[in-house]
């Protein structure tokens, strides 16, 4: 008789203590004044990190593979190990004043659904796996989210290999110092789905109150560099009518930004974060403004039509004003829609734990952008508080951490079928 005949599966929860004191310890590696986290991708501090997790996996009886560009891969074995595995994962790099849980959570809620496994004995017809992968961050080796991006042939190993930090150092000269640049090619490694639970990084859930967000995809990301050119001249005798003033027409445009994204709910989002003025000087009429466009939604259309509308406005405020408008794109991230089977099987979980949810979307970029081209893929968020992260102040309570990882549990179980 096996555990799966002697336990009720959907009775079956993860030990929210165990998983909570894991990442308070994980935590304390690049521990910052401030109560946050500073362990960049590929230094020391990251070394001690990847130790850490892996020393965990072993003592849960899992193997270990890392690929070329460092990404971890944590296997327990299933009844069919030529099944491809069903995996979980997320980062263990930060920020340099980043929190406890972006990334960390996920990485280690899925060696909590492997130790709750352990504890109870639960065969799965597929193997389970839990993967780290290198620079999801990018705050020191650009481009983001770099491990999973060269497993999924986003860029090549050797773009990602030649990226160098501020001081000139490179990606394959560290992974090769910190003793992670592994054998296995990127990508040559089957998933037969992937989920990847995290905090929303966002404040939604938390002001509906609710405990589970099911994600239905990452949001479309165009961004844009826009240079508002006039002529700069004197304040004082330069009349109104006279003007070129190339940030009154900069300033129209950028309300015009954020009212395409009013323009088109519920997620629509509009920021410019970045303004340069020149001459900047307080007594001339400014000649030349430079400053950025992002733009969001929840589709590749609603975001190209929100792109279309503002720089036909910018148009025309050219023309009323008299000056240059040039808008030059520079990136752009397609939206991401996740496998309704896996998206359910969450919903699902959510339902069948009585865990409050709501369908959710993510305006940041994942790791799991890149799986879900590779296979089936689905993500789990939880709130954060006040939706602040990539902030040392990031928080979460134990309750909804445990709750994710609860979620995770019975998504990936349902995928990978008990014995």
């Amino acid at each position: 008789m096996t555990a799966a005949t002697t336990i009720d599966i959907d009775k079956v929860r993860i030990n929210g203590e165990r998983l909570w004191a894991s990442l308070m310890e994980l935590a304390k590696i690049g521990a910052t004044p401030k109560g946050g986290v500073c362990r960049l991708t590929l230094t020391d501090l990251d070394k001690q990190g990847r130790d850490l997790v892996l020393g965990w996996a072993k003592e849960a009886g899992m193997t270990i593979t890392i690929d070329k560009i460092g990404n971890g891969f944590m296997r327990r074995a299933g009844r069919n190990n030529s099944l491809p595995p069903i995996m979980t994962g997320s980062h263990i790099d930060t920020q340099p004043t980043g929190g406890k849980f972006d990334g960390n959570y996920g990485v280690l809620a899925g060696i909590e659904v492997v130790r709750t496994l352990n504890d109870l004995g639960i065969e799965t017809e597929a193997p389970i796996e839990v993967a780290f992968w290198t620079n999801e961050e990018g705050s020191r080796f650009v481009p983001v989210m770099m491990g999973s991006g060269v497993f999924a042939k986003a860029f090549t190993l050797e773009h990602a290999y030649a990226a160098t930090d501020t001081e000139g150092k490179s990606v394959k000269g560290e992974l090769e110092r910190i003793g992670y640049i592994g054998t296995q090619e990127p990508g040559d490694h089957p998933i037969g789905a992937y989920f990847e639970t995290h905090i929303e990084q966002g404040p939604v859930l938390e002001d509906n109150d609710v405990t589970i967000g099911v994600v239905s995809g990452v949001l479309g990301i165009r961004w844009f560099d826009c240079t508002v050119t006039g002529m700069e001249a004197h304040a004082g005798p330069t009349p109104m009518a006279l003007r070129k003033d190339a940030l009154l027409a900069a300033t129209r445009i950028m309300q015009d930004v954020v009212a395409a994204a009013h323009r088109h709910p519920p997620h629509g989002r509009g920021t410019v974060g970045m303004v340069q003025v020149f001459p900047n000087s307080r007594n001339v009429i400014p000649g030349r403004v430079k400053f950025s466009i992002d733009l969001r939604n929840a589709t590749d259309a609603l975001v190209d039509q929100m792109a279309d509308e503002v720089k036909a406005f910018a148009a025309k405020v050219g023309q009323e004003h008299g000056v240059d408008v040039k808008i030059e794109m520079v990136s752009s991230y397609n939206a991401i829609a996740f496998h309704d089977n896996c998206v359910d099987a969450v919903g699902r979980a959510a339902k069948k734990l009585g865990y409050s949810n709501m369908p959710a979307v993510s305006g940041a970029g994942h790791d799991a952008v890149y799986m879900a081209k590779l296979a089936p893929a689905g993500m789990i968020f939880i709130p954060c508080k006040d939706g602040i992260s990539h902030n040392e102040i990031e928080d979460a309570k134990p309750e909804h951490i445990t709750a994710g990882c609860n979620v995770l549990l019975h998504a990936m179980l349902e995928r990978a079928k008990v014995v």
